[in-house]
């Protein structure tokens, strides 16, 4: 039997269950830095997910899987980032909030800087939306200007499931290919979140590919092509054009059952990665300086102290 809330009952954002970081006070997070200094970071979207399933779908899905992973591992979650960067055919889309991917890019690595200085030095960056040319731009922005030792590692966490997100013609559950607010979205939905979903007006559309088959792969990155999906323009129709609904595929197939072993997949590994860090490094502990940094060793060692503790703080390296 797992040990997995799947479907879940509720989330924690509201709550004080030693989960997320902004519901903490200031000696409740000193004492949890001494036991775990990992802290996962939820980055997720508002848009348009059809009438079955809410506009924070792809943030919900991250959260939850987060609350389940620091419930198990004693680690922190920060609550999300609500809005995020979006690909150019969901341009125009009611309901749909679009940040400029700079613009996001900076605010994340500020994000990171924040919670270094905090000293939650270990980051795990955890999406489950389509912005995946940005979070890794943003961590690299934050490893050019702060110079600092740390880790920020990004899993998306869809394709931790692997070969689960496929259809049943190729090892997984489904009837239907992976898209957007689909059989496999909205499933993964109905595991995590299912009082914040209506499945009786789940709807279904049809894509509309503007290429030949077998160059562009799927939302799961593992399609037919070697094209991933959003490294490409003028492969698919506007959505706000060809699936107004907000629905790309057929929701109408989602069961919470179909996502269970993929659910329990994704947080099997995200526990894993959390153990994996701090065996390696406890907490307290980083990478070596000399390793990672040729700034000065005594800035370096001033921040890792930070204001309160005889040295200084991150900003200080840049501002």
């Amino acid at each position: 039997m797992s040990k997995w809330q799947i479907p879940a009952k509720g989330g924690h954002m509201e709550n004080n269950t030693g989960v997320y970081f902004q519901n903490m006070t200031t000696s409740q997070v000193k004492e949890r830095l001494k036991n775990n200094d990992v802290i996962l970071i939820p980055v997720g979207s508002t848009e348009n997910h059809g009438p079955s399933a809410p506009y924070g779908e792809d943030t919900f899905l991250d959260t939850r899987l987060c609350e389940q992973v620091a419930l198990a591992t004693g680690c922190t979650v920060a609550q999300p980032i609500w809005y995020g960067s979006h690909p150019y055919h969901h341009l125009g889309m009611p309901g749909t909030i679009m940040i400029p991917e700079e613009t996001l890019a900076d605010y994340l690595c500020y994000v990171f800087a924040g919670f270094w200085n905090t000293g939650f030095r270990k980051m795990i960056v955890v999406n489950g939306h389509g912005q995946d040319y940005v979070i890794p731009l943003a961590i690299h922005k934050f490893g050019k200007k702060f110079q600092v030792p740390g880790i920020i590692l990004y899993c998306h966490f869809w394709n931790a499931a692997k070969e689960l997100l496929n259809t049943k013609a190729f090892g997984g559950p489904f009837e239907t290919p992976f898209i957007h607010a689909d059989e496999c979205e909205q499933s993964y939905a109905l595991a995590l979140f299912p009082e914040l979903c209506n499945q009786a007006e789940a709807v279904e559309t049809k894509p509309a590919p503007m290429l030949p088959p077998g160059h562009i792969n799927n939302s799961a990155e593992n399609g037919p092509g070697p094209i991933k999906w959003y490294n490409a323009y003028g492969s698919v129709g506007m959505e706000c054009i060809c699936t107004p609904e907000g629905v790309i595929g057929n929701a109408k197939l989602a069961d919470a059952e179909k996502a269970r072993e993929g659910v329990e997949r994704i947080l099997d590994y995200l526990e894993k990665l959390v153990h994996d860090i701090t065996a390696k490094y406890p907490p307290g502990e980083l990478p070596p300086i000399e390793l990672v940094t040729q700034r000065k060793r005594e800035d370096i060692e001033a921040v890792i102290k930070g204001p309160f503790n005889g040295g200084r703080h991150i900003y200080t390296l840049t501002y």
